[in-house]
């Protein structure tokens, strides 16, 4: 039990040897102690005010690069839109220009083919009147042989002529 109760001088010595210490270190050490930690907590204090504008600068760098790759979407999808536009536009010039070409095609083919139709209407009937009246020189040099059937014949064609 002794070593749990200590004696009465033993501490007024610990006591008077403390006083002591508590004094120098007052004297030469306290000052630059609190000077230090004064220091350390301007330092600590700085930093995180460094750190907290640091937040603050990357937190507006990362609004303005939200804002300018929405204004590349943006960008991005207008000329999207301007090139499909564009394309749609080129598509339908040359659909109508395909288109008007094909049509002068058939309009001159349907002309050249009513042409060609025409000359071909006019080379048969040129062809059957020839031979209309190939048979009909024929056929007259036989009947007319005689004067009096000639003149039956005049006869008949000239009332019929008063009649058309």
């Amino acid at each position: 039990m002794d070593l749990l109760i200590p004696s009465f001088g033993l501490i007024i010595w610990t006591l008077l040897a403390f006083l002591i210490v508590f004094f120098i270190l007052k004297k030469f050490a306290w000052k630059p102690i609190l000077q230090s930690l004064q220091e350390r907590e301007n330092t600590i204090a700085d930093s995180l005010a460094t750190a907290e504008r640091a937040r603050a600068e990357m937190a507006q760098f990362k609004s303005e690069n939200e804002a300018l790759l929405a204004k590349a979407r943006e960008e991005r999808g207008q000329i999207l839109k301007e090139a499909r536009d564009t394309k749609d536009k080129i598509i339908n010039e040359a659909k109508d220009q395909a288109k008007a070409e094909a049509n002068k095609i058939i309009s001159d083919a349907q002309a050249a083919i009513h042409q060609q139709k025409m000359a071909a209407l006019t080379d048969v009937k040129n062809q059957i009147g020839q031979l209309v009246i190939e048979v009909s020189q024929k056929v007259l040099r036989r009947e007319l042989g005689n004067s009096a059937e000639q003149e039956n014949y005049i006869k008949q064609l000239t009332n019929e002529v008063k009649l058309n």
